[in-house]
């Protein structure tokens, strides 16, 4: 699986894009503040067409930018819990952080909803850009946060490292840390149900790629990661 990641300008939002090979469809996950031309480029380096946009969950530093990315005939996927967001993910953030945006880009943070949005659900299976990812549900960081587990692993890793399948966990897990629970949405309860019932099942050789950070992998959060233990 061709799989290409990169921070985005603003809080080092991890955005994915993911393909069989180069001249394909791909899928792009989680297109954050200021990604628009770096995934341009990206698109046309590898010969790339979008057949959708991922959502991990609905907050700005994962949107912003997802209506630029979709334009007008890609769809944007988001679980059912966070579609409310997409109304308008700016009306959560203070002046603060809108006149961060405006210094750093020059102008005035605006938004539009993307005009094709498709809500998922728990457990269900989406077959896009030839590619199986099956959809997680993991409440707490927002009511609708999502997980999405794909039974490949990107060009590179091999069975040499002993792992069998990719999991883009977006704010749920992090290396060594978790999602924080204390935003609007957010849920401690849920989060711990979310960890105990829907992280720690998973098996050990899966490779997480988070929301922020590097990349870990279940064995490795199941024995160092603090919020993980006593679950």
């Amino acid at each position: 699986m061709l799989t290409i990641a990169f921070p985005a300008a603003a809080f080092a939002t991890n955005c994915y894009i993911l393909a069989t090979s180069a001249g394909e469809e791909c899928l792009i996950i989680d297109p954050g503040i200021g990604v628009e031309d770096r995934i341009a480029d990206i698109l046309t380096q590898h010969r790339l067409r979008p057949a959708a946009v991922l959502l991990t969950h609905g907050h700005v530093d994962h949107t912003y930018a997802v209506t630029p990315v979709c334009g007008g005939g890609t769809a944007a996927y988001i679980h059912t819990g966070d579609r409310y967001r997409l109304t308008d993910p700016l009306q959560g953030i203070g002046p603060e952080m809108r006149y961060m945006l405006e210094q750093q880009f020059g102008r005035a943070a605006t938004w539009t909803e993307p005009s094709d949005v498709v809500e998922v659900t728990d457990e269900q299976t989406l077959t896009l850009a030839g590619l199986i990812i099956g959809v997680l549900h993991a409440p707490g960081h927002t009511e609708g946060s999502a997980m999405f587990r794909l039974p490949t692993l990107p060009d590179g890793i091999g069975t040499e490292h002993d792992l069998t399948s990719t999991l883009i966990s977006g704010d749920v897990l992090f290396a060594g840390s978790i999602g924080r629970t204390d935003l609007p949405g957010g849920d401690h309860g849920a989060m711990q149900r979310s960890l105990r019932d829907v992280v720690l099942p998973l098996p050990d050789p899966t490779l997480v790629l988070p929301g922020h950070g590097p990349a870990t992998t279940i064995e490795r959060e199941r024995t160092t990661n603090p919020y993980l233990q006593n679950l």
